[in-house]
C-alpha cells in the first residue's frame, strides 16, 4: 500500500543550534512548512537549505502559530514537531510503516516524547513518558488549549500510541529554562486576565502557598524524580518555582500598577481573613 503524503509544519524563532537536527529528522518527508516569528540568527538560512516554504510571520501565540502552519500545509497528514524535537530512527521508521498499511482506521499517532537535560535522558518526575499527539489528519484535527500550554485537539477519530520515541532538547542549560520559566509565567498571567477568569486575590495568594510545594512532592517523590539523580531535584525544584512565579505575576498585574493590564485598588489585593485559602481547580 502507498503511503500517503505528509505535511511537517515547524515553528521556529532563533534555533540556529537546533534545528538542523529537526529537519534533518523528517526530510523523507513531502512538505517542510516553517513558520518563523523574525529569527535574528541563522534559522531561516538553514531552513531554507530543507525548504522553500519558509513564512516570516509576528508572533501571536503558540496556538495561534501553530494552527497558522497548519493551515500552510498541502496534504492531509501533518507531523508537527517544535524546533527543539526530532524523530528517532525507530519513530521514523514506524511512521512510514503505520502511514502505509494503517492509516485509515485512525485520526492520529501518539508518541512518547523523551526529554535530554542536564547531559542526561530524564526517565521519571513526569517528564516521560510524556505522551504527545503530534501526528494527524488535518481535517480533524487543530491546536488548542491555553498558551503557552497547546495541544492537539481532534473532531473525530481513534488515535494509536507509537512505541518509537521524539526526542526532546529543551533547555541548553538552566538559565535558558529560567528564562523560559519567565516568560511562561508571564503568558499565563496575560492570559488569565484577558479572559477575565482569573481567580480571586485570596486564591491566588492561597495557590502561591500550597501549589509549589504539592508539585514539588509529587514530582520528586510521588513520579520518582528522585531516581534521575540531582537533574531531577532541579527539575521539580523549577517547576515548583513555575508554579510560584505564574501566581505571583498574575498577583502583581491585578494589585499593582507594574503589569500592561489595568491594576486595581491596593485594598482589593489584601485578603479577608475570612474567606478560606483553599487553592482553586484551575
Amino acid at each position: 500500500m502507498t503511503r500517503p503524503s505528509v505535511s511537517v509544519c515547524i515553528i521556529t524563532h532563533n534555533e540556529e543550534m537546533r534545528i538542523r537536527q529537526c529537519l534533518e529528522s523528517v526530510k523523507w518527508a513531502e512538505e517542510i512548512v516553517v513558520v518563523d516569528s523574525h529569527s535574528t540568527d541563522r534559522t531561516v538560512e538553514i531552513c531554507r537549505e530543507y525548504t522553500q516554504r519558509v513564512y516570516q510571520r509576528d508572533w501571536p501565540g503558540h496556538v495561534e502559530q501553530k494552527n497558522f502552519a497548519l493551515g500552510l500545509a498541502s496534504h492531509e497528514w501533518a507531523l508537527c514537531l517544535d524546533a527543539d524535537e526530532c524523530l528517532s530512527t525507530e519513530l521514523t521508521r514506524e511512521i512510514q510503516e503505520e502511514l502505509s498499511s494503517n492509516c485509515d482506521a485512525v485520526a492520529g499517532y501518539v508518541m512518547s516524547r523523551h526529554t535530554h537535560y542536564l547531559g542526561r535522558w530524564i526517565n521519571h518526575g513526569g517528564w516521560y513518558p510524556d505522551y504527545k499527539l503530534r501526528l494527524f489528519k488535518r481535517s480533524l484535527g487543530k491546536w488548542g488549549g491555553i498558551n503557552p500550554h497547546d495541544r492537539v485537539l481532534l473532531s473525530a477519530g481513534a488515535t494509536k500510541t507509537l512505541k518509537g520515541e521524539l526526542l526532546h532538547f529543551n533547555y541548553e542549560d538552566i538559565a535558558s529554562q529560567i528564562r523560559t520559566i519567565d516568560s511562561f509565567s508571564r503568558i499565563f498571567a496575560q492570559n488569565m486576565l484577558k479572559d477575565g477568569d482569573s481567580p480571586s486575590v485570596p486564591m491566588i495568594i492561597a495557590s502561591m502557598l500550597f501549589r509549589p510545594p504539592v508539585k514539588f512532592f509529587e514530582m520528586y517523590l510521588l513520579k520518582r524524580g528522585f531516581l534521575d539523580g540531582m537533574a531531577g531535584f532541579i527539575i521539580a525544584s523549577a517547576t515548583a518555582f513555575y508554579i510560584f512565579l505564574k501566581y505571583a505575576k498574575l498577583w502583581e498585574a491585578k494589585c499593582t500598577g507594574n503589569s500592561e493590564f489595568s491594576s486595581q485598588n491596593s485594598e482589593f489585593c489584601i485578603p479577608n481573613s475570612s474567606l478560606p485559602l483553599v487553592p482553586s481547580d484551575e
